[in-house]
């Protein structure tokens, strides 16, 4: 999407008064699995936090893209055009969605935000990075294998394990305590934040936060 800039008169000059400027891209993609039986479960938080910045952004509504594996929302906010997306593959091919939409509107993989539970950061803090390994999370070994690890990462926190002996995969597949959900609109305006923070800086901080 192009802008109008306004050029400063000219009397020497017969040039148009406007020139056009492309505006930035940010491709920002939650995580989780499709189905109502993974709704609100740890698993698909990045769902949850994509939603949540949807509706703080006022998008008009999501598109679902079959050819693209995906749903998704666009909206330009200031000069930076803004695409959301939530993969409609299961969690472990999250990679295929995010390859196609990245190819075809050509954003780099410093412009890629993916949003997503981590089990090794503790319920109540977001950790922000770029790059690194996918720490045994499908959904970021998928887009590592399709895109690279070079994209920007904001980790939302689920952990810990509670029972410790549980299997790590049933319990992100699990639902959030009714605590955890008391506090998660907290957790969800965060995210969302961090997220408008990242556009209008055009980068990503790199920290962990805590707020709960």
């Amino acid at each position: 999407m192009a802008l109008f800039q306004r050029k400063q008169p000219d009397v020497q000059s017969s040039a148009p008064l406007y020139t056009l400027s492309m505006s930035k891209a940010f491709l920002i993609v939650g995580l989780g699995n499709v189905g109502a039986e993974f709704d609100n479960t740890r698993h698909n938080i990045g769902f949850r936090a994509i939603d949540k910045f949807f509706e703080d952004q006022e998008f008009s509504n999501w598109i679902n893209k079959k050819d693209m594996n995906c749903l998704i929302a666009d909206k330009n906010i200031a000069d930076t055009k803004v695409y959301l997306i939530k993969p409609t593959t299961m969690m472990n091919l999250s990679g295929e969605a995010v390859q196609k939409i990245s190819n075809f509107y050509k954003i780099d993989n410093s412009k890629i935000v993916v949003v997503y539970d981590e089990l090794d950061i503790n319920f109540g803090n977001i950790r922000i990075t770029r790059g690194g390994s996918s720490a045994g999370h499908n959904g970021v070994k998928s887009l590592i294998q399709h895109i690279g690890e070079d994209f920007g990462r904001i980790r939302i926190g689920v952990g810990p394990k509670n029972p410790p002996q549980i299997d790590s995969a049933d319990f992100v597949l699990g639902r959030f305590s009714n605590n955890e959900e008391d506090l998660m609109k907290a957790l969800l305006n965060e995210t969302s934040s961090l997220i408008t923070e990242t556009i209008f800086s055009d980068t990503l901080p790199s920290e962990t936060r805590k707020f709960i």
